[in-house]
C-alpha cells in the first residue's frame, strides 16, 4: 500500500488499538479515529484519563488498524509521535460528530477533551499472504 492508500484504509476503517508506554509498563486499549489526511490522524481522549497522563510522558506511541476480516486480515500499524492540539473549534466540530461526548462536555467544558495529531509516522502493513516477509514501511 502507498501513503494515499494507507490513509483511506485508516479512514475507513476507524477502531484502531493504541500502545503507550507508563513507565516501562505497556498499555494498549482500542479507540475510535476522529480522521486521518494530509494533516495528520486525529483522536481524542479525556484529561481525566489515564491514556493522557501516559502521552504526557511519553508521545511515542503505535497505532493499529485492523479491516476486521479474519480469512482476508489486512493489518496498518503507525509509529510515531504524537501532539496536543488546542483547537476549540476542532474540538466542537468533534463533539457535533459525537453525540455521546456532549453531555460530558457540557458538564465539564471543552478544557478537558484532549485531541492528539501524529503529523509523521512511519506505518507497515501486514496480511496473512505477507506474513513471512520483510517489512516495508511508508512515511504518512
Amino acid at each position: 500500500m502507498n501513503k494515499k492508500e494507507i490513509m483511506e484504509f485508516i479512514n475507513v476503517n476507524p477502531i484502531f488499538h493504541l500502545a503507550t508506554v507508563d513507565g516501562e509498563t505497556p498499555h494498549v486499549r482500542g479507540m475510535l479515529l476522529y480522521r486521518a489526511d494530509e494533516n495528520g490522524i486525529v483522536f481524542n481522549t479525556g484529561k481525566i484519563k489515564d491514556l493522557y497522563h501516559q502521552l504526557i510522558e511519553n508521545p511515542n506511541v503505535e497505532m493499529c488498524f485492523t479491516n476486521g476480516i479474519f480469512e482476508n486480515l489486512i493489518q496498518v500499524r503507525v509509529s510515531g509521535k504524537v501532539e496536543p492540539v488546542e483547537d476549540l473549534e476542532l474540538k466542537k466540530e468533534i463533539v457535533k460528530k459525537r453525540e455521546f461526548l456532549k453531555p460530558w462536555v457540557d458538564k465539564v467544558g471543552y478544557d478537558q477533551l484532549a485531541v492528539y495529531v501524529m503529523k509523521k509516522g512511519e506505518a507497515t502493513v501486514w496480511t496473512m499472504s505477507t506474513n513471512t516477509e520483510p517489512k516495508e514501511f511508508v512515511e504518512l
